[in-house]
């Protein structure tokens, strides 16, 4: 019955978070954004001190059911192990704990953390690594079924579903989501619980309260006649019936397959405070091998193999440290500003140049963000706001120190006044909830004119305007290029006062590649 209520209660969570990355809308935030907020490092992020105390309290009492019921790549992994041993008898055995591999982890991940360097950080989290897998793998998916029904909807004359445009939004943090995807597969697929119990930062802090939990599973060696079924169960490969019939609560996940699986009624999740994290093992034990030969096991089923544990570990590293250095390799690469733009032929259409993304001094970060420096140290790079931007606005950054973490950019579109999404979903406080009309006063960037690429200032046209006329917010005017000539043409004027930096004269302008206006960010964000 415990493993019953728990799968229930984990694949409701996967569920639930699975949907919040995929709901462009953002409708389904207003119901489950909850489920966002109690995940453990967007709690910490934003210091939602009653979420921290709630989790802590409810692995001191019961484990780490956090582990195996909220966290969705931990529910990921759980039905990764699933599909790979179904069918078979013998699954896993006990292995030690890497303690320098995980607690290694957790230390840089500490310090990543107080340095702010939120980019690793985001990187080990297990929220932010799933957020990233759903944006980047199943949203497109999702997409392209919602555009099937669009398109059919449209033919018959009705618009409950709207076209909505597929892209890729960074290459860098897809190759991160892919690499992450594929290392947390081969692992969960091998061994089951070894990213939770090895590399994940949030496992390991568990871990510090979950061996001391009032709650948790309890051999009782007068009954336990060591036939490894148990061990062979768990997927966090912490039961070693060899051992002393002992369980390692630190890396223990509260999953119940040992207790569904004992045939000896030797296993209970009861009240066990105090307790040591073993119980002794009887006189005159049963053998493991005839033990194991009574139920249908194969002797072999034994130790781990220590060696291809760590082989398969320090293969999910090296996928994750060569996938950095690609990155680094991209984020260095830049469009060239001087690039010039050719249309061969007469008499035909023009191809369109697809605009590129300025050189920009200050990264633009979303409205509702007090800076830049607060918004890059809570933000968790999860891409729930990218998820749901309506207007293609937000990205991950490229930037190797604020690398898969959203910012601006208007090459698709502009943040248009009265969409405030990013700010309804932000689990993390990187985003304060604010309205549309507290985002007309907010000024997170201003427009500034390159006067060789506007194409009125240089001559290539005699008349434009186009930044003008869609300013949401009047700071642009057309002005005499010479106040003395009455016929002299007209170009743009930035009233900075009134600009907010949401982007539209940038989006708009027609200059190829580059716009001649373009926005650049502010440090801190003035809220007028």
């Amino acid at each position: 019955m415990l493993k019953k209520i728990r799968v229930i209660l984990a694949v409701l969570f996967f569920v639930a978070v699975t949907l919040l990355f995929l709901d462009f809308t953002g409708a389904i935030h207003q119901w489950l954004g909850w489920v966002a907020k109690i995940q453990f490092l967007p709690a910490v992020l934003a210091l939602n001190l009653m979420v921290i105390i709630a989790l802590l309290v409810l692995t001191i009492l019961f484990g780490r059911i956090y582990c195996s019921v909220i966290c969705p790549l931990g529910v990921f992994q759980d039905g990764v192990a699933n599909l790979s041993k179904k069918g078979k008898k013998g699954k896993y055995s006990y292995s030690k704990e890497l303690k320098w591999l995980r607690y290694g982890v957790f230390a840089l991940f500490v310090i990543a953390l107080i340095a702010g360097l939120n980019s690793l950080v985001a990187l080990l989290a297990p929220y932010s690594a799933w957020g990233r897998i759903v944006q980047n793998f199943l949203a497109p998916v999702w997409q392209w079924g919602n555009n099937l029904f669009a398109s059919i909807a449209e033919k018959h004359e009705s618009y409950a579903f709207y076209t909505k445009e597929v892209w890729l939004k960074s290459l860098p943090t897809f190759i991160i989501a892919a690499v992450t995807l594929v290392a947390i597969v081969i692992l969960a697929w091998k061994n089951g619980r070894t990213y939770c119990n090895t590399i994940c930062p949030v496992g390991t802090t568990l871990s510090f309260f979950s061996r001391f939990a009032m709650f948790r599973p309890v051999i009782d060696a007068s009954k336990c006649k060591s036939c490894h079924l148990c061990e062979h169960k768990c997927k966090a490969a912490c039961i070693d019936i060899d051992g002393g019939k002992k369980i390692d609560y630190s890396r223990c996940v509260d999953c119940f397959n040992c207790i569904d699986n004992c045939k000896f009624d030797a296993l209970h999740y009861r009240f066990a405070w105090g307790k040591t994290a073993g119980q002794p093992s009887e006189p005159g034990r049963v053998h493991p091998r005839s033990a194991a030969a009574e139920y249908g096991l194969s002797p072999e089923a034994a130790p781990a193999d220590k060696t291809r544990r760590a082989f398969m570990i320090g293969s999910a590293l090296a996928l994750g440290g060569s996938a950095l250095s690609s990155v680094k390799a991209m984020a260095q690469t830049e469009p060239a500003d001087d690039t010039l733009v050719e249309i061969e032929g007469e008499g035909g259409f023009a191809d369109i140049i697809p605009k590129v993304a300025p050189k920009r001094t200050v990264s633009i970060t979303p409205f509702g963000s007090e800076s830049v420096k607060s918004f890059y140290s809570h933000c968790t790079a999860c891409q729930l706001c990218v998820a749901v931007c309506p207007n293609n606005v937000l990205r991950p950054s490229k930037d190797l120190k604020h690398l898969m973490q959203p910012e601006m950019s208007f090459e698709r579109g502009y943040c248009r006044p009265e969409c405030v999404k990013c700010s309804e979903v932000c689990p993390a406080g990187a985003i304060l909830k604010i309205t549309p009309e507290e985002k007309t006063q907010w000024k997170v960037g201003t427009a500034k004119i390159a006067p060789w690429l506007c194409l009125v200032d240089n001559g290539t046209v005699e008349e434009c305007g186009n930044c003008a006329r869609h300013c949401p917010t009047g700071a642009i005017q057309m002005v005499r290029k010479d106040p003395n000539n009455p016929r002299s043409v007209r170009i743009p004027s930035v009233d900075e006062s009134k600009c907010i930096g949401c982007g539209a004269c940038e989006n708009l302008c027609p200059s190829r590649p580059i716009s001649a206006i373009t926005v650049d960010g502010y440090q801190i964000h003035h809220n007028a």
